[in-house]
């Protein structure tokens, strides 16, 4: 199934349609943006001395601190009142990172949200179980408009409560679902525990899965325990959220709707760009985006560009899985957390050190996540209540500031190793 015909646009055609809109964004980041002006000014470039995408390579980037450095809304270009929608993610120095959306970004988050729907085949007669996360995140509302758009009825489970998951699964008659690859592994052990048969007592014919990277061994194993179809999903929210491109099921790879997203992939250490078929960092430009435009954004994911014509029909070029990142960034269960980020909440704690250790490990199909923290040697307790008062107050605000579940450990000081070049903050044990 293809939901438009900009699906299937031919080279020239698209091209065309890329510069056409291309134009219009940089005349309206120069003319709305402050930030972006000066870029040009400093560069000596007008926006109409660029004519093609193919001359991005002449313009700046644009990087996460950018965005937290113009918090909340130095980098949009349209007045408040034409935003109707507002999302951040969680931010190093206590300032998330924001977004925002006028009337027409929400209509093409909800027209590339159904070419992804459209690729797994789910339609108005399906059930979507959506146990993506709501909330200020884009995952979760971002796959509920564009399944909706579709005329699919949507189950807005969220995540967590397993077992309740699971009996909604199976009495709504789910037929598709939306989570990350972990989630629906850590499901399928639960239902089996519970005497759940996985092939009979549910419905589900797919699964459209991202928000972390997975092997194509379990993408495999996925498929085969629940006996569905596997599609993969990119996004991020800077950028729009989920849907920036979305897996067909004819490749390993996954369709970037370049007809409002146009991606180049460079040499993270020069910046320069690499051959098609080279692995490198992506960087998106927006093509249509209104509230917060963004040009040649640096996502810090890996992967490659596939120009090879694909049998599902669609002309759009395709990203390959993404194999890892450019920067120090972990993925938690679909979450994204930097070490400055748990760095900043231990440093607004009183009685804690600033050396730390993160541990990242498996525990059945999720992730898990210890951090070991000294405390201070001012730190002053009379019994154990204390450390166990300071350990809660560090989990919970983790939990509010970035999101995760850590299991915290205080240890005494000059415990926890520390190199003389880099102190290693991060132990990934997942394979």
């Amino acid at each position: 199934m293809i939901w438009s015909k900009e699906e299937t646009l031919s080279k020239d055609e698209l091209r065309n349609v890329q510069n056409t809109r291309f134009a219009k964004m940089l005349e309206r980041i120069y003319s709305n943006v402050e930030f972006y002006k000066a870029k040009f000014d400093q560069l000596g470039i007008k926006p109409q001395d660029i004519k093609s995408v193919e001359q991005l390579c002449r313009l700046p980037f644009t990087t996460k601190k950018d965005l937290r450095a113009h918090y909340p809304f130095g980098l949009f270009a349209t007045p408040q009142s034409e935003v109707v929608r507002i999302h951040s993610s969680s931010g190093t120095s206590g300032k998330p990172t924001v977004v925002g959306y006028t009337k027409e970004d929400m209509r093409i988050w909800c027209e590339v949200l159904a070419r992804v729907f459209s690729m797994a085949g789910v339609g108005k007669d399906d059930v979507v179980h959506n146990a993506y996360g709501y909330g200020l995140f884009t995952g979760g509302l971002g796959v509920h408009y564009g399944a909706e758009t579709v005329g699919a009825a949507v189950v807005p489970s969220s995540s967590g409560f397993t077992s309740r998951q699971l009996m909604l699964m199976r009495d709504f008659g789910a037929t598709a679902i939306t989570c990350t690859p972990s989630f629906v592994m850590h499901l399928a052990d639960h239902a089996k525990a519970e005497g759940y048969d996985l092939k009979k007592d549910f419905k589900l014919k797919c699964g459209i899965f991202g928000a972390e990277p997975t092997s194509e061994a379990l993408k495999k194993q996925i498929a085969n325990v629940w006996g569905i179809k596997y599609h993969d999903i990119y996004g991020l929210s800077e950028i729009i959220g989920p849907g920036v491109a979305g897996g067909c099921g004819q490749s390993h790879g996954l369709h970037i709707f370049e007809d409002h997203f146009y991606p180049e992939i460079i040499n993270p250490k020069t910046g320069i760009a690499v051959p098609d078929g080279e692995n490198g960092e992506l960087v998106v430009t927006t093509l249509t985006k209104e509230a917060i435009p963004l040009l040649r954004y640096r996502t810090g994911d890996m992967t490659s560009i596939k120009t090879e014509i694909c049998h599902c029909g669609r002309t759009h070029r395709q990203i390959m899985p993404i194999i890892g990142r450019s920067d120090d960034m972990l993925i938690i269960n679909g979450v994204n957390v930097f070490p400055s980020q748990i760095e900043h909440v231990l440093s607004k704690i009183e009685g804690t050190s600033l050396n730390y250790q993160v541990i990242v490990y498996k525990k059945g199909y999720l992730d898990k996540i210890d951090i070991l923290v000294e405390f201070g040697d001012d730190f002053c307790f009379d019994s154990m209540s204390a450390i166990e008062n300071l350990t809660k107050e560090i989990s919970s605000q983790l939990l509010t500031n970035l999101f995760i579940h850590a299991n915290v450990k205080l240890v005494e000081p000059r415990t926890i190793e520390v190199s003389d070049t880099k102190t290693k903050r991060i132990i990934d044990k997942r394979s």
